[in-house]
């Protein structure tokens, strides 16, 4: 009788108690040293960023200047398709749009240089952690990721935390707030250049403002994205694409979305 109801207790405690959550992904130790750095690519002994405290408000919900174009206005997806060129099809509400793990989403429209203004939200329940809580991006022509992510106390290695170059470089501060909450990104883009040869004369570089707070400015990206592995800038280099918007499995939201190209000062 006392093994009977052993066995009961140990399969009643099986089902109440929560299994031991995964452990946050803090970086890794086996992956190349960044150039002119003595960090590693994804480095978790890298220094965080420093928290500050964004004001109130700063670009939440701004208009559209006259001369831009209006990516997403919360009320259809028609500027946008998924990377197969068939429409997207994450889903709309009010006026945001939601990752539905559908499959990333990128603008119809090719760009060169740029000033783009979006909002995001992390989930406001809180599910996962590190490189698993509120993970998106923003990747300019498919190639140059700026990370999303819910960097609200959560601990990750500091190149893929909210505002980083991914891979790249840690943003100057961590300027997140509470998931939920709806941020703003504005980025200034300049898209590589290249010679008749196709051959590189001047890397893409970005200026990025989050919350309003200046996180790079005119930073260089080293190469294109990779995941464990450093950047490079391998031919064809592009010199225009879409915006590209990242489904990373975490149902991230997105609203007020729009663009203006840059033109030369004389043009």
């Amino acid at each position: 009788m006392i093994i009977a109801r052993l066995w009961l207790f140990l399969v009643f405690i099986s089902h109440v108690v929560p299994a031991q959550a995964e452990a946050p992904n803090l970086g890794y130790t086996d992956t190349p040293i960044l150039p002119g750095t003595k960090w590693r690519v994804h480095d978790g002994s890298r220094p965080a960023p420093n928290l500050v405290t964004p004001g109130h408000k700063f670009s939440e919900y701004a208009k559209a200047p006259e001369d831009a174009l209006i990516l997403f206005d919360g009320k259809n997806l028609s500027n946008w398709r998924d990377e197969s060129g068939k429409k997207a099809n994450w889903a709309i509400s009010g006026d945001f749009m939601e990752v539905t793990r559908s499959g990333s989403i990128e603008t119809k429209q090719h760009f060169q240089d740029f000033q783009l203004h979006l909002e995001f939200a992390s989930p406001e329940k809180v599910l996962g952690n590190s490189q698993g809580r509120g993970n998106s991006g923003v990747i300019i022509f498919g190639k140059f990721e700026i990370q999303i992510l819910d960097s609200y106390d959560n601990p990750t290695y500091p190149d893929g935390q909210t505002g980083a170059l991914y891979g790249q470089l840690p943003p100057l501060v961590n300027a997140s707030r509470q998931p939920g909450k709806w941020q703003t990104y504005d980025i200034i883009f300049e898209a590589p250049r290249v010679n008749s040869k196709g051959e590189l004369v001047k890397k893409a570089n970005v200026t990025l403002l989050h919350n309003g707070i200046l996180l790079h400015h005119r930073q260089e990206f080293i190469g294109t994205v990779q995941h464990r592995g450093v950047g490079t800038y391998q031919p064809p280099i592009p010199t225009k694409g879409p915006i590209k918007l990242q489904d990373h499995g975490n149902p991230v939201r997105f609203r007020n979305i729009w663009i203006r190209p840059l033109d030369s000062y004389d043009k």
